[in-house]
């Protein structure tokens, strides 16, 4: 069991005690509340409900059980390694691998991958997602680092969270975009009436903030590198779809003009066209910068062109 002890200060008074323990240790707050309902979070020697409001000089403790053993069976899919340390993986996740175990998906998961590959991984970040610290869609390819300690784990949910990683993708979108470069800053949470999707809110959603540059411009598209500012659920989709240029192959956010545009062979794809191209983060043990860059798959390639320069 480890034990970790944090005193609350003056400027910290006042916080909610799961977004005060989400901040300290570095773990998602959604982790800090499962903790907490499981009973491994005291203030003052007692447990208190995750709403609580913690007061200067009060002193919290968090204890991270051990590894529970998990009931997901290993299976040997392939993965395509970019780098290897006792800490963290970092994966080239091809486009159709879906990261971990949810609704309609038991079987075949980068999860069932990473437990045949890594025997210290089950428990670590929590059961059900074992060393994963973020996420791609399942037909997003591309750059993915995996936590092979919780200790590598913390530091990597730390830098998500304070928005220290450095993220930036390709997309193929469909229309011309005009501007070279611009900013899309609009609010991101799940639709009404449709609670699987995400769209732009003008009420309730989180921010959400954008940077795109233009590539290349092709017949009926635009291929442009994107920087996120924020880590929202599809929020690059929803952006571009927002302004008008929604991914070439999104069935999702695309709406009438992909499945129009689909009709045409120069648009045809088994999937949306976007890659996380690269990835930088501090290193969780040395503290050393570390950018790492995932090739372009073939599918891509196909239609943005040749791409030498990236």
């Amino acid at each position: 069991m480890d034990l970790q002890e944090f005193i609350v200060s003056p400027a910290q008074a006042g916080e909610r005690l799961d977004v005060f323990l989400a901040v300290a240790s570095g773990l998602t707050r959604a982790r800090v509340q499962r903790l907490n309902a499981d009973g491994h979070v005291r203030v003052a020697g007692r447990q208190v409900k995750p709403r609580h409001r913690v007061s200067a000089g009060e002193r919290v403790e968090l204890r991270i059980p051990p590894a529970t053993p998990l009931l997901l069976i290993p299976e040997a899919i392939p993965l395509d390694i970019l780098l290897e340390d006792g800490d963290l993986l970092v994966l080239n996740k091809p486009p159709g691998l879906v990261v971990h175990p949810g609704a309609g998906r038991s079987t075949g998961t980068l999860v069932h991958a990473l437990l045949a590959h890594c025997r210290s991984l089950p428990g670590i970040g929590g059961v059900e997602r074992p060393g994963i610290v973020h996420r791609l869609d399942r037909d997003t390819s591309g750059v993915l680092v995996v936590a092979k300690t919780e200790a590598a784990h913390q530091s990597l949910s730390r830098q998500f969270k304070m928005r220290v990683v450095k993220k930036r993708y390709l997309a193929l979108v469909h229309g011309e975009v005009r501007q070279d470069s611009g900013r899309v800053e609009a609010a991101i949470g799940r639709r009404e009436h449709d609670r699987k999707r995400m769209g732009v809110r003008e009420r309730g959603g989180r921010e959400a903030r954008t940077v795109y540059h233009v590539v290349r411009r092709l017949a009926g598209m635009t291929l442009l590198a994107l920087d996120l500012e924020t880590g929202r659920t599809h929020q690059i989709r929803v952006h571009l779809a927002h302004i008008g240029h929604p991914v070439v192959g999104d069935q999702i956010y695309g709406g009438r003009r992909e499945r129009r545009r689909a009709a045409s062979d120069a648009a045809r794809t088994a999937r949306q066209m976007l890659h996380a191209w690269r990835l930088g983060f501090q290193h969780p043990r040395s503290g050393a910068w570390v950018e790492f860059t995932a090739p372009i798959p073939a599918d891509f390639q196909r239609l943005a062109g040749p791409l030498p320069g990236l």
